[in-house]
């Protein structure tokens, strides 16, 4: 693998995690769906959620009201996959205070192009493992 390919998988994953963030800004549930693998599972602090669960959150209007994604990481996982992890500093809707969560996210190229089959945010809270 060339060193310019991985910096161009990075490039068009988080081109496609941004499309997530956006439309949690947009309340658009559509585009949130189709970035989301049909058998999504999402792994958060208050439990799972699949695909249907993460699109219903928008079914109030936008849940963030700005975010920023830094500090991205890229493991491929063969020709179809790939990890991303990053950190996001974002402000939910209806809130003053910013919150910061790390991300890792599984993507799997499809003939569509890339969609989300996994999804994991731990909260940046400064917690130590033990």
């Amino acid at each position: 693998m060339s060193v310019a390919r991985p910096a161009a998988l990075l490039a068009e994953l988080i081109a496609c995690e941004t499309a997530v963030w956006q439309a949690l800004v947009s309340g658009d549930a559509e585009a949130d769906r189709a970035a989301l693998a049909a058998d999504f599972l999402g792994v958060y602090p208050d439990g799972f959620a699949g695909r249907d669960a993460h699109a219903a959150q928008l079914s109030g209007g936008p849940t963030v009201t700005g975010f920023r994604l830094s500090d991205a990481r890229l493991l491929p996982l063969g020709a179809d996959h790939a990890i991303l992890a990053y950190r996001a500093d974002f402000r939910r809707t209806g809130r003053t205070d910013d919150e910061a969560m790390y991300v890792s996210s599984v993507w799997q190229r499809a003939p569509s192009g890339w969609v989300n089959v996994f999804s994991q945010d731990t909260p940046a809270d400064g917690r130590s493992l033990p």
